[in-house]
């Protein structure tokens, strides 16, 4: 056992802490010099700011990955299958209907898509959508929350007194035709099939309108009852697809190749995670870059550690000479620098990630990074959650406490390379 004189073994046990986090928290607390007071300072701020901004980084990537990722399945579900047949729906009726009853599926829709252009009175040039046609005759088939049967639109598919039927219009959609609820508009529905493109017109009544969080969609969809979608595409829908909406999103995977067999091969399973999967890969690329960059902050920050403990080190030359004149050996001694500077960094990443956590908080709480039109359509939503994970958080200080203690080894070496006659002679 390494001789320890009594005054430091009493010290030990009366703080009950391993005797180099004892020298290391009492070098924290004590009295410093002027120059040293200000170099700690610096180290702790750098720190903690490069650490917030990693925080607050990381919360926003997380935030704007799991809110496209929310949007994009409630949007189409997250398993969508298209029949390769003209007549797959027909042909595959019972199958379809033992898809519906798989364990897990929470709702199921047939879907129709058309496209056409839509005008109000306002604006009698008018505007390209996209139609979406959906069920409303059964509750199961009530795929989303902002759906033609979704509460507080109940009736808004049914066909008026005047034979126009309701439609829900994307806010933004409404906001450029300046249509309110209420007023009839014209839309023209594209038709294809035979030698030539022919067009059918239409009355609409808009009855509402419905925001997705995407911008592009937002702008140009129109929801209404499939059936008037068929009629107007002259009794045949020009794009249909099934779309199943899971209780869990976990069991994607399971739950899609159940479907794939009991579909067989004449119809295509898309997992909403093959459906996106670029757009996901791009993100996870980009937000690793993004670490790697702002966790440049934190290493520059590791050299104001590393100052504090060369400072420490020359004007505390005659502790460490008492010190190890005592017994302190210079393994401990070596410890007991290391220990300040890491607890220095560990001191910084604390307030970063509490600082960092905060910031985010408020900017989601108050919606405080919000985008116009022109900008959402590129970035898919109009506003960004911030959102702090755990894990994120256990990476941010985990790679800060590492940079942190990989710069304390040097200037810990000059300080258990001291000799203690040299030490207190020079002093």
């Amino acid at each position: 056992m390494e001789a320890v004189s009594p005054i430091l073994q009493r010290t030990l046990l009366h703080r009950r802490l391993p005797l180099a986090a004892v020298i290391a928290w009492r070098y924290m607390l004590g009295q410093r010099s002027q120059m040293l007071s200000s170099t700690a300072l610096a180290a702790l701020v750098a720190t903690t700011l490069g650490v917030t901004a990693m925080v607050v980084a990381m919360a926003l990537m997380t935030g704007y990955t799991e809110d496209l990722q929310r949007k994009l399945i409630g949007l189409q579900g997250e398993v969508v299958a298209s029949p390769l047949e003209r007549d797959g729906f027909e042909n595959r009726r019972e199958a379809l209907a033992q898809a519906a009853e798989i364990p897990g599926v929470a709702r199921i829709g047939r879907v129709s898509y058309g496209e056409g252009s839509l005008s109000s009175p306002a604006v009698p040039e008018g505007q390209s959508v996209v139609l979406r046609g959906v069920e409303c005759h059964e509750a199961r088939f009530n795929l989303e929350s902002w759906d033609l049967c979704a509460a507080g639109n109940a009736g808004c598919a049914e066909v008026d007194e005047a034979g126009i039927p309701g439609v829900l219009l994307g806010e933004e959609l409404a906001r450029r035709l300046a249509a309110q609820k209420g007023d009839v508009l014209r839309l023209v529905v594209l038709r294809l099939g035979g030698r030539r493109v022919r067009f059918h017109y239409r009355s609409i009544r808009m009855c509402g309108s419905f925001s997705t969080g995407f911008a592009e969609f937002d702008a140009r969809w129109i929801l209404l009852d499939r059936e008037v979608l068929v009629a107007a595409q002259g009794g045949e829908a020009g794009f249909d697809v099934l779309e199943f909406k899971l209780a869990d999103p976990a069991a994607t995977e399971r739950i899609a190749a159940a479907i794939e067999e009991l579909l067989g091969a004449e119809w295509m399973v898309q997992r909403w995670q093959h459906l996106n999967r670029d757009l996901f890969a791009a993100l996870q690329l980009q937000e690793a870059l993004l670490f790697l960059v702002l966790g440049l902050i934190v290493i520059v920050s590791t050299f104001n550690v590393a100052s504090t403990l060369m400072i420490l080190v020359r004007e505390r030359m005659r502790d460490i000479g008492l010190l190890g004149a005592l017994g302190l050996t210079p393994r401990r001694l070596w410890w007991s620098f290391a220990t300040y500077g890491l607890l220095l960094g560990a001191l910084g990443t604390l307030l970063g990630v509490a600082l960092g956590s905060g910031v985010a908080w408020v900017i989601t709480e108050f919606e405080l990074v919000r985008f116009g039109p022109e900008v959402a359509a590129i970035y898919f939503i109009d506003s960004v959650p911030f959102r702090v994970e755990v894990t994120d958080l256990a990476a941010i200080v985990t790679f800060a406490l590492a940079v942190t203690l990989v710069a304390c080894p040097l200037p810990a070496s000059r300080a258990a390379r001291v000799r203690p006659a040299t030490a207190l002679r020079d002093e």
